[in-house]
């Protein structure tokens, strides 16, 4: 099998070593928040017109959106943690256009409605640039776009396939790498529309603040047990430590924790998504780079990594390496994951040479809920009264405001464009039960490593499994 450029060109593993030494196990993105609002728990017995199960974006975007929709509803966000304490605090802060985790997928999965998918998106995103202007959200969004760029040469034709010429510019080797230097650069597409960067836990901490001043009630650490509709027509009760909500309506936004509703639990699985943060770059090693236009970057392999600029130019490296442990647990100890730190390390080393000597001021790891879609699903249940949203696989910061607003056209009994795609009635395959799924997903990891030391071709396993819509990524 071939190498990839990362096993081709490997920095000195002392500095790989020294960039770790002193690193905090803990999100950048938390950490940085300094002093945050701190919200109550739930105690005793409450009735609400709606009730939201999760305060991270998706949470808090339908909150917000239904006093929009409606000022005089009562609206209650129950947070099992902290707001933006999982997925929406830990993120890369891409907040993309995208619908359908990227044309590829959309393509495979959804070509009748791609071009109407694609037009949702990019008014969701330009509404989520209007609204953070129009609350003052302090959230560093920056409209940058993004940068696809190509590390083996196989993987050149899809960019020169994947371009307008106007809003999609394509950068050959020695254009690329006059935008950001990079030894490991072959070409690369500028979307230069398409994404947002932001900081995530900002943004999920602004959100908040925006919902409480339209009248909503936000209560942390405030899990939720049980949910119960035994009464028809009656309200939906919520079961929590410190008592229970009564609900006309609920949302259910947790994402890659396991559902209140039982059927759905199989149909996401909690994949472990690690990241470092390095120190803040000087002057020297930013102009050494370029990366003047501050654009958030992935490359095209199976396992590929994400990185971007944050508001005091560190260096945001992620992805690669996605982990899953047996039976979807999840907890605090996997996020501690030297090898797979020392490998990113590695990698970053490889794709900025120039910037040896630099720390990793910061690592930490994060959930992601992947669906076998790639992308998030929608649905009601309790004869209508609850709605849900899930399956985000890692590009939900801007797809939680679509999906936010699905879960209220469903609870309204609204018709409309939204709930008429395909995308939006149809539910993915779920997951098999263990044993199953930890070998399916190790069986797959293999054979998407394989195809990145085959020129990108998939074995029959992977066409197998893209025949029959069930799904894994990096």
């Amino acid at each position: 099998m071939a190498s990839t450029v990362f096993e081709r060109s490997q920095p000195d593993p002392r500095v790989v070593a020294a960039s770790l030494d002193g690193s905090r196990l803990k999100p950048f993105w938390l950490d940085d928040l300094g002093t945050r609002t701190s919200y109550p728990r739930h105690t005793g017995t409450t009735s609400v017109d709606l009730a939201i199960v999760g305060g991270g974006y998706t949470g808090l975007w339908t909150a917000l959106q239904a006093k929009e929709r409606d000022p005089s509803l009562k609206v209650t966000v129950l947070e099992g943690q902290t707001v933006g304490w999982a997925a929406s605090g830990r993120n890369g802060g891409f907040c993309e256009s995208t619908l359908t985790h990227g044309e590829v997928n959309g393509q495979n999965r959804f070509a009748d409605e791609l071009e109407q998918l694609d037009r949702l998106g990019r008014q969701n995103l330009d509404e989520i640039e209007a609204t953070v202007a129009h609350l003052g959200l302090d959230c560093q969004f920056e409209r940058t776009g993004s940068l696809a760029v190509a590390v083996e040469d196989y993987q050149l034709d899809e960019l020169r396939d994947a371009h307008d010429g106007v809003t999609e510019i394509y950068f050959d080797a020695e254009q690329i790498r006059g935008v950001i230097d990079s030894p490991t650069y072959l070409g690369g597409v500028w979307s230069t529309r398409a994404t947002a960067m932001v900081h995530p836990a900002r943004l999920a901490a602004e959100l908040a603040r925006a919902c409480v001043e339209a009248g909503v009630e936000i209560a942390e650490r405030s899990p939720v047990r049980a949910i119960d509709t035994e009464l028809p027509n009656g309200p939906v009760s919520l079961t929590l430590d410190g008592g229970f909500v009564h609900a006309d309506r609920v949302a259910i936004a947790t994402n890659a924790f396991p559902s209140l509703l039982k059927r759905y639990r199989l149909h996401t699985v909690p994949v472990y998504d690690h990241v470092l943060m390095t120190e803040p770059l000087t002057d020297e090693q930013l102009a050494s780079i370029g990366w003047k236009g501050r654009q958030g970057i992935a490359d095209l392999a199976n396992q590929f990594h994400y990185y971007r600029l944050s508001g005091d130019n560190r260096i945001l490296w992620g992805g690669y390496d996605a982990v899953y442990h047996y039976g979807g647990r999840i907890r605090r100890e996997y996020e501690d994951r030297p090898q797979t730190f020392r490998t990113l390390a590695n990698h970053f080393f490889t794709t900025f040479p120039q910037l040896e000597g630099v720390r990793f001021s910061h690592r930490w790891a994060g959930v992601i809920d992947t669906s076998s879609r790639f992308c998030a699903f929608y649905g009601l249940a309790r004869q209508g009264r609850v709605a849900y949203a899930a399956g985000f696989t890692g590009l939900g910061v801007a797809a939680s405001r679509f999906a936010a607003n699905v879960m209220l056209d469903h609870l309204s009994g609204e018709q409309t464009e939204r709930t008429q795609l395909r995308m939006v009635r149809e539910t993915p395959m779920p997951f098999p039960p263990e044993p199953a799924t930890f070998a399916a997903v190790q069986a797959t990891r293999w054979a998407l490593d394989r195809a990145d030391h085959n020129a990108g071709k998939r074995n029959a396993l992977l066409k197998t499994l893209d025949a029959v819509g069930l799904g894994f990524d990096s």
